[in-house]
């Protein structure tokens, strides 16, 4: 194959770089011109090529698609976390009151 890299080694992770993975422009069939650069084999590899960096990239948006929800979601545990501790605070803050009271009246 000319391309450099390879489905486990990309050449380059930037998406923006990598090869297009849309169907080529061709002729509607019965055109009566036909492209003789391109050969059946050199098609087929870019097709199974292709076909084979799409999950590659459906995994891409995959992961970063749930970054995006865990960078939603610190704020409200944040919170939560910050609730939790003014409770617990609350309560120590309640025992001593009542051992104070408990000390001041004996």
């Amino acid at each position: 194959m000319s391309t450099a890299g390879t489905i486990d080694r990309p050449l380059t992770h930037d998406p923006k770089k990598q090869a297009p993975m849309k169907a080529a422009t061709r002729e509607p069939a019965g055109s009566a011109t036909r492209d003789f650069t391109t050969s059946a084999y050199t098609s087929r590899q870019n097709r199974t090529r292709e076909m084979q960096l799409i999950p590659e990239a459906m995994a891409r948006a995959h992961m970063h698609e749930r970054l995006r929800e865990a960078e939603a979601a610190r704020p409200a545990e944040r919170l939560m976390a910050a609730r939790r501790m003014q409770r617990r605070a609350e309560r120590a803050s309640l025992r001593a009151r009542r051992a104070l009271a408990m000390a001041v009246m004996q």
